[in-house]
């Protein structure tokens, strides 16, 4: 069911729950969820949003799931969380100090958790989180521990610089590099 015009700005500032486990093969971490996630406590829940797609496009998922089966990534080794855990109507709304906390609190996640890869959506806050001002796309050379990490576009409707067939391009090339094990590098 979809969430009224009232529901979605209500949820100005709600959280929306990590989707983790220990030992994650990847655990794709957003910026912040959008209202309408932050309305449905799901992530990537807005229909425009091609995270799911481009999951799907790249071989992660079997098929296309939905923002309501997120559970389901856990059987797959995947997980979601975010930077900033409060819903906001736009990332610009989330500022440099929030980020900065955002990346030392996933620090501490990621060194509980363990997953082999974070793999950001978001080329903009991983540049300002992480204090990496030049980072492209792909795996970039600073580590969490053994945690490899990459660097994906935002699967956002509103990144019109990556269409889905480009967003499933990229994250394919994360998912050869997971299953083989090896750097991209």
């Amino acid at each position: 069911m979809r969430p009224t015009k009232e529901q979605i700005a209500a949820a100005h500032g709600r959280l929306v729950p990590d989707v983790v486990a220990p030992g994650l093969r990847v655990l794709f971490c957003g910026i912040n969820p959008g209202l309408y996630s932050g309305a449905v406590g799901h992530h990537f829940a807005r229909p425009g949003n091609r995270l799911w797609a481009a999951l799907h496009l790249s071989g992660f998922t079997d098929r296309r799931l939905s923002a309501f089966e997120e559970e389901e990534l856990l059987g797959l080794g995947l997980g979601i969380t975010n930077l900033v855990r409060r819903a906001t109507a736009t990332a610009d709304e989330v500022s440099r100090e929030e980020l900065i906390d955002g990346a030392r609190a996933l620090r501490r996640k990621v060194r509980r958790l363990k997953p082999q890869v974070v793999a950001f959506l978001g080329l903009g806050a991983y540049r300002v989180a992480f204090s990496a001002p030049a980072a492209v796309v792909g795996e970039q050379a600073e580590r969490i521990g053994d945690t490899r990490l990459w660097l994906l576009p935002n699967p956002s409707g509103l990144n019109v610089h990556y269409q889905v067939d480009a967003l499933a391009a990229v994250f394919s090339q994360l998912r050869r590099a997971v299953e083989s094990g090896q750097s991209g590098r």
